[in-house]
Order: C-alpha cells, then sequence, then structure tokens
C-alpha cells in the first residue's frame, strides 16, 4: 500500500515535518506501507505557476499523481491565522481543479501543528470541513501538537490513535475493492468492479472489542 505524507511546514527543521513523520511511523507499525512525504515549500514557485498558467510543473505533477495514486493520506499545517497556511490551500485548490475526484472516497489523517494550544479547533474547524468537501474519508481522531506537547504526556497517545484508524481505513478500502461482494462485507454494496463498505462499519472495525 501507498501512504502519503503531504507537509506544508515552511522552516528547517520543521516541527509540522516532525509530526507526519511520527504519524507515518504509526501507520505502518500497523499496517505495511510505502511513505512518501511531499514538502509543499518545495513546490512553492510551481503552485504559483499554476495558478497563472493552467499547467503543474514536473515535480507538481508528480506530487499530485501521488497524492491520487495513495491508498491513505496524511495532512499536516502549520496554523495561520487561526487556519492552515495559503500553502497548504493552494495545493488542494490546485489538486482540484486538475482532478476533482481526486481525493473522493480516500483515507485522510488531519493534523495540525502550532504554538499554543488555543488553536487546536483549527482541525474541526478548517481542515475537517475542507476535506469533507473534498469528499475525502476523514479518520476520527486528528491531532494537534503546540509547542508544549512535545515531550509531554498525551501527544503519543493522540498519535497511536490516529494512525490505527488511518491504517484501519486503509487496509478496509483495499480489502472492499478486492472482496467483489456481499459475502465478506456484511452490508456492503456493490456498485461495478468496486464494493463499497458504508463508513459506519469501516469504524466499527477498528473499535476495540468488547
Amino acid at each position: 500500500m501507498r501512504l502519503v505524507v503531504v507537509s506544508a511546514g515552511l522552516s528547517v527543521p520543521s516541527s509540522t515535518r516532525l509530526l507526519g513523520d511520527r504519524l507515518a511511523a504509526g501507520v505502518t507499525g500497523v499496517v505495511p506501507a510505502e511513505v512518501r512525504v511531499i514538502e509543499l515549500r518545495d513546490l512553492a514557485v510551481d503552485i504559483a505557476h499554476n495558478f497563472t498558467s493552467g499547467f503543474p510543473g514536473r515535480a507538481l505533477a508528480e506530487a499530485m499523481d501521488a497524492v491520487a495514486e495513495a491508498d491513505g493520506l496524511i495532512v499536516v499545517t502549520p496554523v495561520f491565522s487561526a487556519s492552515y497556511n495559503g500553502l497548504f490551500k493552494s495545493f488542494f485548490d490546485v489538486l482540484g481543479v486538475r482532478d476533482r475526484d481526486a481525493l473522493a472516497g480516500k483515507p485522510v489523517l488531519i493534523a495540525a501543528t502550532g504554538g499554543t494550544p488555543r488553536h487546536s479547533l483549527v482541525l474541526e474547524h478548517a481542515l475537517r470541513p475542507l476535506f469533507a468537501h473534498l469528499r475525502a474519508v476523514v479518520v476520527p481522531t486528528g491531532v494537534y501538537a503546540a509547542s508544549e506537547d512535545w515531550g509531554a504526556e498525551g501527544l503519543d497517545d493522540r498519535i497511536e490513535r490516529a494512525a490505527t484508524e488511518l491504517a484501519g481505513l486503509m487496509g478496509a478500502i483495499p480489502a472492499a475493492r478486492a472482496a467483489g461482494g456481499a459475502g465478506e462485507t456484511g452490508e456492503a454494496r456493490e456498485t461495478g468492479e468496486l464494493t463499497v463498505v458504508p463508513f459506519e462499519e469501516q469504524l466499527a472495525a477498528l473499535r476495540p472489542a468488547g
């Protein structure tokens, strides 16, 4: 399986990239996956040119292809003015223009970093609505890391919970496609060559037994 991390961090080193790496490690600890990290700061010029020309450069096109073909996606942004930063939004804008269905049905883990815990609601007020609009399947647990969270209790638990949820959905969706019928998926519905597992069933499979 293919796991793609999209990081919108601007500094080097970047706490945003660090959070993305830790989330990816949590996912691959549960399900085998090939990980690719896309650093949006390296694509900033290509993204700007895409807005003016309507055509992506080679590096941007490859990044968008990787996102569209991923089995799971981790997206991480620093907080800017109580929301995601402009580079993050611009990338997903050009992706949506190129392929409006690129994220449809794709499992996505949302995460953000910031200087203070007061901005933690950015996950629910900005990131979750954005990816719901793009018709992605956003995992229930988002991860926000303030400066004081690094090395403190709680962050590791949130990372593990969110990573396990994403790993579960990454495993459930390919399995549903391979099943080819409702026999292994309860109330699954077959649409053409794709067996669609209701989201409620996917979430139920992630809950601990008992």
